[in-house]
């Protein structure tokens, strides 16, 4: 795809990201909406993504959101398609007989050859022709910066390659941390020389980036850390996920519910989004049950919605609520208009996190959509950034996974509020700072940072929006805003 009306002389910048429409999921949102809101703060977007990519989702109405300007270069992987990796992946219980033992074997034996291989993952089988297609990019277009996001952390390798050959600045978005996520994909977990391997990956490219960013306080402290004691001079930042208001339109809010409040009515807890051993139901169930034990009438005008993919222990889990009275529903993955309207037509949202080594540093990237439906979001997590950003929220119910008790009562109370007919209002949220727009001007701040500090002499002030100056900096932000405002 080639670009349209893109603004003359302003900065270019490239992002490399193997997650890119018609891709779904909620790891395409982020680069999606940089590319959307960037041009408004002066920066012109290009993106190298994969051209076939092997992934399990596919959400066509994500493409709206790219502008005509984007220029884009897909690039062909070398990966097996999805069917058959999830098939090598899958570890639901064999068949009995010898038979079955033998396809495990070999399934686990195929497993553990490719961690070994494939380093950092499946899909450094891109590496290659994404990097013939992006130095084809760059010399056939100026660029000012590039920016490469993981996971798959594959793209951060590409992204330094691509720095080192055309001596750009390269900022990092770390959506995940990559050492979190090592531990705990599944089918992921890796030997003594695999985590070496990864490690060494991970320190040549902190160590080749101006600029680092993470998605949470936290995470980002631990990043600096790791660049800082190993001698990189990066940067880093925090740039949290957030929400766009264009999916939230007011023209969109579902019809409230003539019987709520009335006694009648089931109390409707939604989560949408994949159920796995990072987000795992267990620890609501227990609680659950729990209530269901001893107040089976507040059980039973509890409704459960799940939308999205789950493993098949996280479904095992959900089996045991079938002897609970409470009613249960279960959705497939659904495209993210659907998701909009299932968080807007829940009366709370559910957030869920495991409770293991420095999972307090995660933010889950639907907590902000789960904002602005603004909706009460029913947090199980161990205490840490998630907590800290939603516990002022209205209506907000927090939970440790391991209080099933604390479950059980904060499932009381919603109900309670349910049958009260307690509303909030839509004032009372204070999320205008998770806005997608006005994280775009902060990272047009960080990657104009990135280039000033390659490339001090580089004049970023020359680069025009229409007939209005772009300087660099948060002032050049604010009037970019107020101009966005005006039209």
């Amino acid at each position: 795809m080639t670009s349209r009306n893109s603004l003359p002389g302003a900065p270019r910048v490239l992002f490399v990201s193997y997650l890119f429409p018609p891709v779904g999921g909620v790891g395409v949102h982020r680069v999606t909406k940089f590319v959307k809101y960037l041009p408004q703060f002066g920066w012109n977007c290009s993106v190298l993504t994969v051209e076939n990519p092997s992934t399990p989702l596919t959400d066509a109405s994500l493409r709206r959101d790219i502008p005509e300007s984007t220029t884009i270069r897909r690039a062909k992987t070398r990966e097996p398609g999805y069917a058959l990796k999830a098939a090598v992946g899958n570890a639901a219980q064999a068949p009995a007989g010898p038979v079955g033992r033998l396809k495990a074997s070999l399934k686990s034996m195929a497993r553990r050859l490719g961690n070994q291989v494939l380093q950092p993952d499946p899909q450094i089988l891109w590496r290659g022709p994404a990097l013939r297609a992006g130095m084809q990019l760059l010399r056939e277009s100026p660029h000012d910066v590039i920016i490469a996001t993981g996971p798959p952390f594959s793209s951060l390798l590409v992204g330094m390659t691509l720095a080192k050959r055309s001596g750009l600045p390269l900022v990092l978005d770390y959506r995940d941390e990559w050492g979190i996520s090592n531990a705990y994909w599944e089918n992921k977990q890796h030997n003594r020389l695999s985590n070496a391997i990864q490690r060494r990956m991970q320190h040549r490219a902190l160590r080749a980036a101006t600029t680092l960013i993470a998605t949470t306080p936290s995470s980002t402290q631990a990043l600096k850390d790791i660049a800082t004691s190993i001698g990189s001079e990066a940067h880093a930042h925090c740039l949290l996920n957030g929400f766009d208001p264009d999916d939230f339109a007011s023209g969109n809010l579902p019809t409230e519910r003539s019987d709520y409040g009335n006694g009648t009515s089931r109390c409707r807890i939604a989560f949408i989004g994949t159920l796995w051993n990072l987000n795992p139901i267990q620890p609501f169930v227990e609680g659950l049950l729990q209530l269901a034990a001893r107040d089976p009438e507040r059980a039973a005008k509890l409704e459960l919605v799940f939308a999205g993919r789950r493993t098949a222990e996280q479904d095992a889990a959900l089996d045991r609520l079938k002897s609970t009275p409470c009613a249960l529903v279960r959705l497939p993955f659904v495209d993210h208009d659907e998701a909009v309207r299932l968080m807007r037509e829940a009366d709370a949202l559910l957030l869920l996190n495991a409770d293991k080594p420095e999972t307090n540093r995660i933010i889950n990237a639907k907590t902000f959509e789960y904002m602005a439906a603004r909706r009460p979001i029913f947090v199980v997590a161990p205490q840490g950034d998630l907590w800290d950003i939603v516990r002022d929220l209205p209506g907000t119910i927090l939970c440790p996974p391991s209080e099933s008790g604390r479950i059980a009562e904060g499932l009381k109370t919603l109900v309670q509020r349910h049958d009260a007919g307690v509303t909030l209002s839509r004032d009372q949220w204070s999320i205008d700072r998770f806005e997608r727009r006005h994280l775009a001007g902060e990272l047009a701040d960080i990657l104009a940072e990135a280039v000033q500090r390659t490339r001090p002499e580089s004049a970023m002030g020359s680069h025009r929006r229409g007939d209005s100056k772009m300087s660099s900096g948060a002032s050049s932000r604010r009037d970019l805003v107020e101009q966005g405002a005006a039209t």
